[in-house]
């Protein structure tokens, strides 16, 4: 592609270039890593390292242009500055691959907790009802059924356009973060449905309050097309203040749900015996069969429901769709054990999921209440009190451990653990630093009709090795239950 098609349409500060039209440019690259030859190099000054120190590995490894934000004037090859390298970067991807996201269908999702259930589900409802769906999310991307992996719940704008160029799918189900939206990495798409499932405390460690946080998502509407549609929480405390803000830019809907009269989907009654939701919608009366437990999941199914039945999908279909949806992996994940313990796996990571994890168990009928957590290092520390005054108050006994322990070393964070479970904590509370020894203690505590949780990793695997040569906390759950399997034959 030539240059000068890249860059026609940018806001740039100055060209050290003269000639646009002989310059063919093969690829684009933001790592100068990933260089080859002919590329354009554009460098992001990002939070760990600054793109425009690499500029001349780039120009080594190949780059033809750099396209960057700061004041350069000893580049090796032709450079553009621009405003900010980031949107560029959106922006130019779109083009190179030639505007993948247009004919499809575009739906992100954004909100704190409940993004990855509701992507799920959403999937599965379109899929079983014939409209084939890429999802890129925090578990894993999904391309023309082909599983990738990411290391961030929302890649890169240059990352995203090029999954965008290889799917065939007709519907594209993103997953949107708060650093995702701040980063412009989805800068070029624009959406026909964002779904709000709500805010709580999280991330504070990188906005600075919860109105940044709030300010953060509310990025994504924003990038909703004319003709698209917000779909919103109301019940929750900042999705009523998105709604109202949306109405009050004008845009489409929102269509709300909530338990309020004013919602266009009201939720009128959960009856946890038998998994069913009842919703008001349009004077009519439907009943939602979930094979997923807890009020939280039920507004995750709540979203799903009204963005299906928007894409001229029977209501019958959805709901059928809906009690054949077999989960997530590592959300509320349920593993029986031999001793008549009930073990659940889940990503719950912030006060309010955790919440709500601890009341659904207490729901399914848990004797006692064992939970096992911890903290990851360099991530938000003002959560962490709360965390451990919710668990000092509905379980029966917890276990403090080992998570991503990042930059922060082992004996710092087993302090932080010490210090937070003699403040904050109960008689009930322990530390056991090794992850997999944490969930031995769990098991060996428990007997039956206990159940144990085991928050914070979900589906992700350990970053640190533990006594055990595990994974993942489901992992090591399957090791102790093969153990002890393996001691009942020999007795």
């Amino acid at each position: 592609m030539k240059l000068q098609h890249l860059v026609n349409k940018l806001e740039v500060f100055y060209k050290d270039i003269s000639d646009l039209e002989n310059i063919i440019v093969k690829g684009i690259a933001d790592s100068s890593l990933s260089v080859k030859k002919d590329f354009v190099f554009v460098a992001i000054n990002g939070f760990n390292l600054n793109g425009h120190k690499y500029i001349k590995d780039a120009v080594s490894n190949g780059a033809c242009v750099i396209i960057g934000e700061e004041d350069i004037t000893d580049s090796p090859v032709p450079y553009i500055k621009v405003k900010n390298s980031r949107k560029t970067l959106g922006t130019i991807a779109k083009i190179f691959h030639g505007n993948p996201s247009k004919g499809k269908l575009m739906i992100g999702i954004t909100g704190t907790n409940g993004k990855t259930t509701t992507s799920y589900l959403l999937k599965h409802i379109l899929e079983t009802n014939g409209l084939s769906c890429s999802m890129i999310g925090t578990v894993q991307n999904v391309i023309n059924g082909e599983i990738l992996h990411d290391m961030n719940t929302t890649p890169s704008s240059l990352s995203l356009q090029e999954l965008l160029s290889k799917s065939k799918d007709e519907v594209v189900i993103i997953e949107v973060s708060s650093h995702g939206l701040t980063q412009d990495r989805v800068e070029g798409l624009e959406f026909d449905f964002c779904l709000f499932t709500n805010l709580t405390h999280d991330h504070l460690d990188y906005h600075e309050s919860m109105e940044e946080y709030f300010m953060a998502k509310a990025l994504l509407f924003d990038k909703l097309k004319e003709s698209g549609l917000a779909v919103v929480n109301t019940d929750d405390f900042w999705g009523k203040k998105m709604a109202d803000m949306l109405k009050y830019k004008g845009k489409k809907g929102p269509y709300t749900i909530g338990q309020s009269k004013g919602s266009h989907v009201r939720i009128l009654d959960y009856n946890f015996a038998n998994s069913t939701l009842t919703v008001e919608e349009n004077n009519k009366l439907s009943y939602i069969l979930s094979p997923m437990f807890g009020m939280h999941n039920m507004y995750n199914i709540a979203m799903a429901y009204v963005t299906a039945t928007r894409l001229n999908i029977g209501k019958d279909d959805v709901l059928a769709s809906i009690y054949k949806f077999a989960g997530v992996d590592g959300r509320f994940e349920i593993l029986p054990q031999n001793n008549g313990a009930t073990v659940v796996i889940d990503y719950a990571h912030t006060p309010d999921a955790i919440s709500h994890c601890l009341k659904t168990a207490k729901l399914c009928g848990a004797k006692r209440l064992i939970h096992v957590f911890g903290f990851r290092g360099d991530r938000d520390p003002t959560k962490r009190q709360e965390m451990i005054e919710i668990t000092s108050e509905l379980s029966d006994q917890y276990i403090l451990t080992l998570d991503d322990l990042n930059t922060v070393s082992h004996k710092e964070m087993i302090e932080t653990l010490e210090n937070l479970n003699n403040t904050f904590g109960n008689e009930n509370g322990l530390v056991v630093s090794d992850r997999t020894l944490a969930l031995e203690q769990a098991l060996k505590r428990s007997t039956q009709g206990d159940w144990i949780v085991v928050t914070g990793k979900g589906h992700e695997k350990y970053q640190q090795k533990y006594y055990l040569p595990t994974g993942s906390d489901g992992e090591t759950i399957t090791y102790f239950a093969n153990q002890q399997s393996k001691s009942e034959l020999l007795n």
